[in-house]
C-alpha cells in the first residue's frame, strides 16, 4: 500500500495542474493547486504539506526561488521540482539548493508517483530518527539527571558549556553518585550523538587484558590471542570514550593514555601498525588523583592533560533536599516496570530517608526505592516497608533529639537545627536571600536578622569546605 499525504502541485497552466491534481488524489493523496509562486508560499504558510511538486517556469518567480523559500521556512516539506528543458546543469543546481528531485516534463505518471514515493519514505525515516534521538535524550540526556540543587544547578551549566567540544573531561565523585550518567548526558549533548558512546571500567580488568580491551591486539601477541582484535578505541572512534575508575590504570597504560590523549594515535597490543582516532575523551574516578600524584602511583603529567574540566559529582547526603525529587522519580519507572500503583511515600518514611546519611549514593536510594514498592502492600510506602537500617536510624536521631532536649533544653536544642536549616536553604538557593526568604516562608529582613543571630556568611562557610 502506497504513502498517502498531503501534496501542493504548482503550475501555472491550469489543465496540466489539474490533470497531475486529479492523478494524485486517486492514488489517495490529498492534494492542493497553485498557479504562481507567491500564492504556493501562501498556501505552505497555512498548511504543512509533504511534498510540494513544482514548475519550475512561474509567472512571477521560478520554481527555483520557491525552493529557495521553502528550504528555510519549511524544511521538512520535500520540493520535486519540473521543467520542459531539464539539463544537466539545471538539475544539479536544483538538487545542490535542496530539490528532493528534478523531473522533466511531459511527466510520467509512474515517475511523479515513484518520486513522491522515495520522497515520503525518506520523510518517515528522518521522522523515525527524530523520534530515535527524543528516545535517547530521555534515556541518556540531561533531563535524566535528577537535582534542582545548587550544586547540582552548578554542574549542569558546566556540563551544558563543556559538552559539545573535544575537551577531556574529568568527573570525580563517590561510588552510585551518578558518573556513568553524567557521561552519557556530555555525550548525548554534544554533536557526537549519533556516533558511539563506549564505556570501560578500568578496575573490573587486569593489567594486561585491559590494554587488550582498550587498544586491541594481533593474533599471536599473547597466549589466547588466535586471531586479530579491534580494540575500544576504534570502536569509539568519532564518538566518545568513557574510562571509569581511571585510578586504578597501572604505570604503563597511565603511558599510553598520555600518547592517545596527545597525539590521538596508538598502537594494538603485539602490532606496530598506528591507528589514529578521533574520540573524546571522558574519565572518571571516586579517589584522590592529586594524592596519588604526590604518592607517585599517578602520573603528574597525564594528571594534568586530564583534569582540564572537572566535573564534581556531589554526594546525596550534600543535596537531601532532591530525595523528593529522586524518589518520584523512580516511583514512577518502578511502577511502570513492576505493574504496581504506588502513589507516594508517606511523610514518616520520607523523613527516615531524609535523615539518612546514604553512603551508597543515588543507586543505594534507587535499591532502597525498588524495595519499597515491591514489598508495599498499599498504594502509599510507610516507614515499615524501609529496610531496617533506615528505621534504627531514624530511630536513634529520636534518641539523640530526646537525649539533646533533656540536657539543653527546648530554646538552645532548636538553635542548632534551625541554624543548620537557613544554611541548607541558602547554600541550595545559591545564597539568594531573597529566594531563600520566600522557600522558607519568611520575609527578608527576618532571614538578615537570623544570618547575624547565627553568625551565618557566604564567606564562612565557604572557608569551611
Amino acid at each position: 500500500m502506497s504513502n498517502q499525504a498531503s501534496l501542493l502541485v504548482v503550475d501555472d497552466d491550469r489543465h496540466i495542474c489539474e490533470a497531475m491534481a486529479d492523478y494524485l488524489r486517486s492514488l489517495g493523496h490529498r492534494t492542493e493547486t497553485a498557479t504562481t509562486c507567491r500564492e504556493a508560499i501562501e498556501r505552505i504558510k497555512d498548511f504543512n504539506f509533504h511534498v510540494v511538486v513544482c514548475d519550475v517556469n512561474l509567472p512571477d518567480q521560478d520554481g527555483f526561488q520557491l525552493l529557495e523559500w521553502a528550504v528555510v521556512n519549511a524544511p521538512t516539506t520535500a520540493v520535486i521540482l519540473l521543467t520542459g528543458y531539464g539539463t544537466i546543469e539545471s538539475a544539479v543546481e536544483a538538487i545542490r539548493l535542496g530539490a528532493f528531485d528534478y523531473l522533466t516534463k511531459p511527466v510520467i505518471d509512474d515517475e511523479l508517483n515513484f518520486s513522491i514515493q522515495r520522497a515520503l519514505g525518506q520523510r518517515k525515516i528522518v521522522e523515525e530518527n527524530k523520534s530515535l534521538r527524543k528516545q535517547l535524550d530521555d534515556k541518556f540526556g540531561l533531563s535524566n539527571i535528577i537535582g534542582r540543587d545548587y550544586k547540582m544547578a552548578k554542574m549542569f551549566d558546566l556540563l551544558e558549556s563543556v559538552a559539545d567540544t573535544r575537551t577531556t573531561v574529568l568527573i570525580l565523585g563517590e561510588n552510585g553518585t551518578g558518573k556513568t550518567i553524567t557521561a552519557r548526558a556530555i555525550h548525548q549533548l554534544s554533536t557526537r550523538r549519533d556516533k558511539p558512546f563506549v564505556e570501560v571500567a578500568c578496575g573490573a580488568l587486569p593489567d594486561t587484558l585491559l590494554e587488550s580491551e582498550l587498544f586491541g591486539h594481533v593474533k599471536g601477541s599473547f597466549t589466547g590471542a588466535t586471531q586479530d582484535k579491534p580494540g575500544k578505541f576504534l570502536q569509539a572512534n568519532g564518538g566518545t570514550i568513557f574510562l571509569d575508575e581511571i585510578g586504578t590504570a597501572s604505570q604503563s597504560l597511565q603511558v599510553k593514555l598520555l600518547r592517545v590523549l596527545q597525539d590521538r594515535e596508538f598502537e594494538p597490543v603485539g602490532g606496530n601498525t598506528t591507528h589514529k582516532v578521533d574520540i573524546r575523551l571522558i574519565l572518571a574516578t571516586n579517589e584522590d588523583l592529586e594524592a596519588r600524584v604526590r604518592s607517585g602511583e599517578f602520573r603528574q603529567d597525564l594528571f594534568y592533560r586530564i583534569n582540564v574540566i572537572s566535573v564534581t559529582q556531589p554526594p546525596l547526603r550534600e543535596r537531601l533536599g532532591d530525595i523528593p525529587l529522586l524518589v518520584a522519580h523512580y516511583l514512577e519507572e518502578f511502577n511502570s516496570q513492576t505493574g504496581k500503583k504506588v502513589r507516594e511515600f508517606d511523610d514518616h518514611a520520607m523523613h527516615a530517608l531524609q535523615r539518612y546519611n546514604w553512603p551508597g549514593n543515588v543507586r543505594e536510594l534507587v535499591n532502597v526505592v525498588e524495595r519499597a514498592i515491591v514489598l508495599s502492600k498499599s498504594d502509599v510506602v510507610g516507614i515499615g516497608d524501609l529496610p531496617e537500617h533506615l528505621r534504627r536510624d531514624e530511630h536513634d536521631t529520636a534518641y539523640a533529639v530526646t537525649r539533646l532536649l533533656g540536657r539543653a533544653g527546648l530554646k538552645s536544642a532548636l538553635a542548632d537545627p534551625e541554624r543548620q536549616i537557613i544554611i541548607d536553604a541558602l547554600e541550595q538557593q545559591g545564597w539568594n536571600r531573597q529566594e531563600t526568604a520566600r522557600v522558607l516562608g519568611i520575609n527578608r529582613t527576618t532571614l538578615y536578622k537570623k544570618m547575624k543571630k547565627y553568625d551565618i556568611s557566604y564567606e564562612k562557610q565557604v572557608q569551611m569546605y
